[in-house]
């Protein structure tokens, strides 16, 4: 296939195509891409077609899009979607031999995939949808059209494609414009594979071997230089008007302030008063309590320093805080999550340490501390990428 058939359908390409190296990026996937997909991702880049269906290509922009991210947070998504509804058991996803490989989605809640496993001709891959509405009504999401990626897109915009569940996805304007939440993609590189502080074999025992920091320590190798801030514990302590809990203090320095598991933030402990971890506290407590003066019964958490009051020491991207209620001695106190989207749960088993790498293990799941899928390979989540900055943490 040529760009002039392509733009037949979608019309001229623009200016500013984003360069695409499809042999570093099919040495990273294992597989030879279909040409037609390649042809319009080197002319045109990433698309919005239709004002209605984002054809992904391999790019990448801070803080919006990695072409890599998007394929794993897009399989696994599919994949947990559609275990609820029939047939309740999830096709394969890339890398998995004969895996569905995605490669675009919709406004409506719909993802499009190669179906890898149907040929070996990557040019005859028929494409296949996974509708998230008809999941979500126990309906069977999964919709395949027989044809590969140029004609399944013409249908698109000629006459539309059936949707599970009913209705279709078009027939959809004849526009083809840059994707607006990528005004300034850059082309995308596959990941560096990281050199192995501790080896996959001696990680992956620890997903279920040993307990505390030295089970954490291997499951998830420490930065070499942990960032604490320029302070000293004596004085937080002082500035609280508590100590912390051993456990606490000895996770952090190891790990410093940083992000585990791409959601939960450990913030920078010893910063002065008006920044990191001490801020964090006022500003979460101040928070709670303009809550619980407008819903009392919703809220019913002492806070610090009221006695047994909860003490934060975490947040989650999403707005959950984890910390402590104060009860007794600190290395007796216990963990507890404030969750942001539901009702307030009881307090978890163990300390902090125990509570984080149950978590990372797959072995816990709380409001507010989503836990992994069944089909999740610890390893791939057991990360932490600590933080150097001056910013909030």
């Amino acid at each position: 296939m040529d760009a002039s058939r392509l733009a037949t359908l979608l019309g001229p390409p623009p200016d500013d195509p984003v360069p695409v190296d499809w042999h570093a990026v099919e040495s990273w996937l294992g597989l030879r891409l279909p040409a037609d997909y390649k042809v319009l991702a080197t002319a045109y880049g990433p698309l919005d077609i239709g004002d209605h269906l984002w054809l992904h290509t391999p790019c990448a922009q801070d803080g919006r899009f990695d072409y890599g991210t998007w394929l794993r947070t897009t399989h696994r998504q599919c994949r947990i979607a559609s275990r609820d509804a029939p047939p309740n058991d999830p096709p394969p996803f890339h890398p998995a031999p004969g895996g569905l490989l995605a490669f675009g989605m919709t406004r409506s809640g719909s993802h499009l995939f190669w179906d890898t496993g149907a040929c070996a001709d990557p040019d005859r891959w028929p494409v296949v949808l996974f509708h998230e509405d008809a999941a979500d009504r126990r309906v069977n999401p999964w919709q395949g059209y027989g044809t590969g990626l140029f004609d399944t897109l013409a249908t698109a915009l000629r006459t539309g494609l059936p949707l599970p569940g009913g209705g279709t996805l078009g027939p959809l304007p004849p526009t083809a414009r840059r994707t607006a939440f990528l005004p300034g993609p850059a082309p995308w590189r596959p990941p560096v594979p990281a050199v192995e502080a501790v080896p996959v074999e001696r990680r992956r025992a620890a997903v279920t071997e040993g307990s505390g920091l030295a089970a954490l320590r291997l499951l998830t190798p420490p930065p070499a230089q942990p960032y604490l801030g320029a302070g000293a514990w004596p004085a937080l302590f002082a500035q609280l008007g508590t100590r912390l809990p051993i456990d606490y203090i000895a996770l952090l320095e190891r790990y410093g302030a940083g992000c585990w598991m791409g959601w939960l933030r450990f913030l920078t402990p010893l910063r002065p008063p008006d920044a990191g971890f001490v801020r964090h506290i006022a500003r979460t407590l101040s928070a709670y309590r303009t809550l619980r003066d407008a819903a009392p019964g919703c809220f019913p958490l002492p806070l610090w320093p009221a006695p047994g009051g909860f003490l934060p020491c975490a947040n989650t991207i999403d707005g959950d805080q984890l910390g402590w209620l104060t009860r007794g001695a600190p290395d007796d106190w216990p963990v507890i999550v404030w969750p942001r989207h539901a009702g307030q749960g009881p307090p978890l088993p163990g300390t902090l340490t125990d509570v984080l790498l149950a978590w990372l293990r797959g072995q816990l799941s709380t409001e507010g501390l989503p836990g992994l899928d069944r089909d999740d390979d610890p390893l791939e989540f057991a990360v932490f990428e600590p933080s150097s900055d001056d910013g909030y943490w």
